[in-house]
């Protein structure tokens, strides 16, 4: 009897423990909890954290994450509006905003991925579609610097976009939460992640790609040359200017020397010469008095240099 009673209380006492351990839960601070009984949901959904209860063994609690979700797309081959194929990669940030309904449609993140996949894929598809590649690369239209003489340098990037990626993401992103609005999520963010030529036309456009900064350098390069030539035309100009001016002073300057030394000169020479004519004199005078004395008489020429001084003495 006793031992009856024994196993009676330990049945009673797992029955206990089990109904415990399944009958409560706990929601953390990043989920959110929804309740089904026998497979269908009942009440609300369970948002804020803490310990909850449902029915043991009969109802089940079914946790979705609060927090923002990742969803990276496949690379897929897309042509443009311009016929260029390219591949597009794209990705998106999405929240589960409504979990009974997400429950109901989805059940969990795997079908949300899956439909999301249908969704996004296809709206980009669409999008692509519709836009040139210029508008799926770029963001804003781009002017040329002020005073810039080769516009040719950013000629394929002037080409004008009326819608721009930035725009065309953002159009992704509201037609997907369109087609997603009974789906209890919502798209946060999409972004192209990257976007590139197949591979069979990436060598045909990096070859024209190089042709093209090819003839930009050559013009940049003849126009290099074409200033250098103007400048060395110019150095050479003002080089010559520069010499010529230096000639004729440096000639002014020889001329005035020229003739301040030949003033030297010539007052020099005068003063000589009057020095030598007197010292002629005085030495033709001390050999006539050794020559001759009192008793010597002598006849003059009136064309003999003694006659000359002693008729410039008379005078």
């Amino acid at each position: 009897m006793k031992n009856w009673k024994s196993i009676t209380l330990f049945i009673v006492l797992g029955l206990l423990v089990l109904i415990g351990l399944d009958g409560f839960y706990i929601v953390d601070e990043t989920e959110q909890v929804v309740i089904t009984q026998f497979g269908d949901p009942v009440g609300e959904t369970i948002t804020e954290p803490g310990m909850k209860m449902k029915i043991p063994f009969v109802q089940t609690a079914n946790f979705f994450d609060k927090r923002y979700l990742e969803w990276d797309g496949d690379r897929n081959q897309v042509p443009t509006k311009d016929k260029k194929f390219i591949f597009v990669d794209t990705y998106a940030r999405w929240q589960i905003t409504d979990p009974l309904q997400f429950f109901k449609r989805l059940r969990d993140e795997r079908g949300a991925q899956s439909r999301l996949d249908d969704i996004l894929d296809g709206e980009t598809r669409n999008a692509i579609a519709s836009h040139d590649l210029v508008e799926v690369v770029r963001s804003t239209n781009r002017d040329p610097e002020t005073g810039a003489t080769i516009t040719e340098i950013v000629e394929d990037s002037l080409a004008d976009i009326v819608v721009g990626r930035d725009s065309i993401q953002t159009a992704i992103q509201q037609l997907a939460n369109k087609r997603a609005s009974d789906l209890g999520l919502e798209v946060l963010d999409f972004r192209f992640k990257r976007i590139n030529y197949v591979e069979e036309v990436r060598k045909t456009v990096y070859d024209r790609m190089i042709s093209e900064r090819n003839r930009i350098a050559d013009k940049f390069r003849s126009e290099g040359q074409g200033e250098a030539a103007r400048i060395n035309g110019e150095k050479e100009r003002e080089l010559k200017s520069i010499q010529s001016e230096a000639f004729r002073e440096a000639e002014e300057i020889r001329g005035k020397a020229d003739a301040e030394a030949t003033a030297i000169y010539a007052e020099a020479y005068d003063q000589s010469r009057a020095a030598r004519e007197l010292y002629n004199f005085t030495r033709t005078m001390e050999s006539y008095g050794k020559v001759f004395d009192e008793q010597t008489s002598i006849i003059l020429s009136t064309e003999s240099e003694f006659y000359e001084y002693l008729n410039s003495i008379q005078d």
